[in-house]
């Protein structure tokens, strides 16, 4: 039997929540009503308007636009939607001037009050555009801010627009592609935490200006930025705790007094480091040639509560790199020679005193991956491998080797890894030639012998 018309309005009430009402009895507030595709208006629960802005402003911001496309309420709270990102895929326009248009279409109704977030990426430059975006959305109370530019459009950001009080409240800031020029007149971005800043072209000096009125900032991350020569980081910074500079080509010197940094990253040409007393420190990452050197002699006794450390290296002329004293907190660390570059003669048995250390090490992996055989090899030399005197490890558990081949002097380290350290459960020798028939052994003191034994060195 078919559910009569009472029984049909009771269920949808029971099961969305809405009630049809007829024109002639619409009340309540823009907010408490909404009209579908046929003209039927219908009663949406009955909540405070400023809910429903927030429910708006969590929407992504395409969904969020149909939302204002069919209701009178939502419409209103998009004309100051506080997130916006714009970029050929939002949008799904890939052709620059219907993608330029939509953008100031959207933002010429945007009434630029209450804009919390603001994310433009551009796909082929601007034409004169943008700077009336920013004057719209960059007002007081705006948080974060990123702007991607293809390097082809020599973009120059106007930093006039975080002057009286407008970057009071911007918390994140995110460039890629352009030139950002901040002088002593940008004032204090009192509340910055995030600092990124890829491709862009600005100088030490400049960089200085903005880092001394950043008291609030936590992150700073610099990529591929080849117009600046010294990077100083000043003590005012306290709370910055992660530290990023890769691939800036031209850098001499990094000079950084903030006492609080967690983690520092750099890959880049051998420059002048000084990191002063990082006593906070506990992550690194170094990439570049003779990073171990630098780590096993200029290090230990700067960063003593060091725990978690990668070190990349193209060439390393020590062979036998010794540390003046010890990381003693160092449980994790992972060492990348890329042997390609390597002179023959560099021996990986002299890692044994970087090892020995470090008495908490947990955890190493060995990437010593080279595509020709340029180490002497141990059926070239089948004489007595060597043996060093050293620390029995107690906390070593897991050993990778990447890369292994039948270099005498990387088989002589292998052997003294497994005698020296007691508590290892876990050793893998993975060759080049095939990253996935790696050999995976649950080791006991007796055990792990036996698994090198059984290794066919290639």
């Amino acid at each position: 039997m078919e559910p009569q018309p009472d029984s049909r309005r009771r269920r949808a009430q029971t099961t969305h929540g809405l009630v049809a009402s007829s024109r002639d009895n619409k009340k309540g507030s823009p907010c408490q009503q909404d009209a579908d595709s046929q003209g039927v208006e219908i009663q949406i629960p009955s909540l405070p308007e400023d809910i429903w802005c927030y429910i708006h402003s969590l929407m992504p911001m395409r969904s969020a636009a149909r939302a204002a496309c069919v209701s009178r309420a939502f419409l209103c709270s998009w004309r100051c939607h506080p997130n916006l990102t714009f970029s050929p895929r939002t949008l799904r326009l890939n052709k620059k001037r219907y993608f330029c248009s939509k953008v100031d279409q959207i933002l010429k109704r945007h009434s630029g009050i209450g804009v919390k977030k603001l994310n433009i990426q551009m796909c082929e430059g601007y034409n004169g555009y943008l700077d009336s975006w920013l004057q719209v959305a960059v007002k007081s109370g705006i948080e974060e801010l990123s702007l991607l530019m293809p390097m082809i459009a020599k973009y120059s950001f106007p930093c006039s627009l975080f002057s009286n009080g407008s970057g009071d409240s911007i918390r994140y800031l995110k460039f890629t592609g352009c030139s950002f020029r901040p002088t002593s007149e940008l004032g204090c971005l009192r509340s910055l935490t995030k600092l990124h800043l890829y491709h862009v072209s600005f100088t030490g000096d400049e960089l200085g200006c903005l880092l001394s009125n950043s008291f609030a900032l936590e992150v700073l991350g610099i990529r591929y930025c080849d117009g600046i020569g010294r990077l100083k980081i000043p003590c005012t910074l306290q709370r910055l705790r992660y530290l990023e500079v890769l691939g800036c080509w031209k850098l001499e010197m990094i000079e950084s007094k903030a006492p609080n940094i967690f983690s520092f990253d750099y890959e880049g040409y051998r420059t002048q480091l000084s990191l002063g007393e990082a006593l906070q420190m506990k992550e690194l990452s170094l990439s570049f040639s003779g990073a171990v050197r630098y780590v096993c002699v200029e290090l230990p006794s700067s960063m003593p509560n060091l725990k978690a450390a990668t070190i990349s290296s193209r060439r390393e002329i020590i062979n036998r790199p010794l540390l003046h004293s010890k990381y003693l907190h160092l449980k994790s660390l992972t060492i990348l020679l890329f042997a390609a570059t390597f002179p023959p003669a560099y021996d990986y048995f002299s890692l044994v005193s970087f090892f020995d250390g470090c008495p908490s090490l947990e955890t190493l992996v060995l990437d010593v991956s080279q595509y020709e055989m340029e180490h002497v090899s141990i059926f070239a030399d089948p004489s007595e491998l060597r043996k060093m005197q050293g620390q029995q490890h107690h906390k070593m558990k897991t050993v990778k080797i990447q890369g292994f081949s039948s270099a005498k002097s990387l088989v002589e380290l292998t052997c003294h890894i497994v005698e020296g350290m007691t508590s290892l459960e876990c050793l893998t020798l993975e060759t080049h030639q095939s990253s996935t028939k790696s050999i995976a052994h649950s080791c006991s003191k007796g055990s792990s012998t036996r698994a090198l034994g059984h290794q066919d060195v290639h």
